[in-house]
């Protein structure tokens, strides 16, 4: 169970170029501010020159300093070591919507964990071009809206969505085999805020109908990605994949069948790390974080 995260718990993420120092400089200023180090990652792509990547969580005396007042004074370090950076405080959760068509796999998934505890969101609203899932999500006591997608209505809809997800405040947005392409102002609006899993192992099957093409390669392994949304079609940033060894035997429905149990592993996984910042994106590649 993830509740009852301590309210004094904070976490920092950090990229910048590799040097000397920089590991110093935060651990002192989290010092100076009382800040007790309970776990510390980092990882450099080449200490020559290369990336420079780290994860620290942290607990803060707020008492004697508020969060606000903290982050503030650390981009007073930040600015001269050209960090990126980002601070939250681990028991504020993150507010997330789904976005579902038919298939109802993977928003069960999320549901579920959700409802049990194993996931530490709040999940304001569902969005879904279909009704069918509609007294599903309401039975967990959760806003469901129908938004229907045609070529025609595309734009209005998306903003319709946009405007939804605005009003209540949603920090990232979970694509439970959504299966519409965002326009690029969507993807605009939230960049790398946008999670979608992908019913087959990246780069292998792009588009639609994966597993049929799965089928015709006869291939001997099927699999799923999760990553975040670009305006390349399943080209982001990959967060998580995972595959399932299958055979000759396996017809084009028994590989959809077996691939929905992977989706949903991969899916679920990469929506945790994102909830609990264990991800840094550089360029098209991600950091994770244990």
């Amino acid at each position: 169970m993830l509740t009852d995260m301590p309210k004094n718990r904070a976490r920092l993420l950090v990229s910048c170029q590799d040097r000397a120092g920089i590991v110093s400089a935060v651990s002192t200023f989290l010092f100076q501010y009382d800040g007790n180090i309970v776990q510390s990652d980092q990882y450099s792509t080449d200490p020559e020159g290369g990336m420079f990547f780290m994860r620290i969580e942290f607990d803060i005396n707020l008492e004697k300093t508020s969060f606000l007042a903290l982050k503030k004074a650390f981009q007073e370090i930040a600015s001269p070591l050209n960090l990126e950076w980002s601070m939250t405080l681990a028991h504020q959760k993150k507010r997330m919507a789904i976005f579902v068509s038919k298939e109802d796999h993977c928003l069960m998934e999320l549901l579920w964990k959700w409802k049990s505890g194993e996931l530490y969101v709040d999940i304001p609203l569902v969005i879904s071009n279909h009704s069918d899932h509609q007294k599903s999500v309401e039975a967990y006591g959760i806003p469901f809206y129908h938004i229907p997608v045609t070529k025609q209505t595309k734009i209005e809809a998306e903003q319709e969505a946009i405007d939804l997800l605005k009003q209540n405040q949603i920090d990232f947005i979970v694509l439970a085999r959504y299966m519409q392409i965002l326009s690029p102002l969507f993807v605009q609006t939230f960049p790398y805020q946008i999670i979608n899993i992908h019913h087959s192992f990246l780069p292998a099957f792009i588009g639609a109908n994966p597993y049929a093409k799965a089928f015709e390669r006869g291939v001997k392994l099927i699999g799923a990605t999760a990553h975040y949304v670009t305006n390349d079609l399943d080209e982001g940033p990959i967060i998580e994949q995972d595959v399932l060894r299958v055979n000759h035997k396996y017809t084009s429905s028994d590989l959809r069948i077996a691939g929905r149990h992977i989706e949903r592993i991969a899916l679920s996984r990469a929506v945790q790390w994102h909830t609990s910042d264990q991800i840094i994106v550089h360029q098209n590649k991600t950091v994770i974080f244990s």
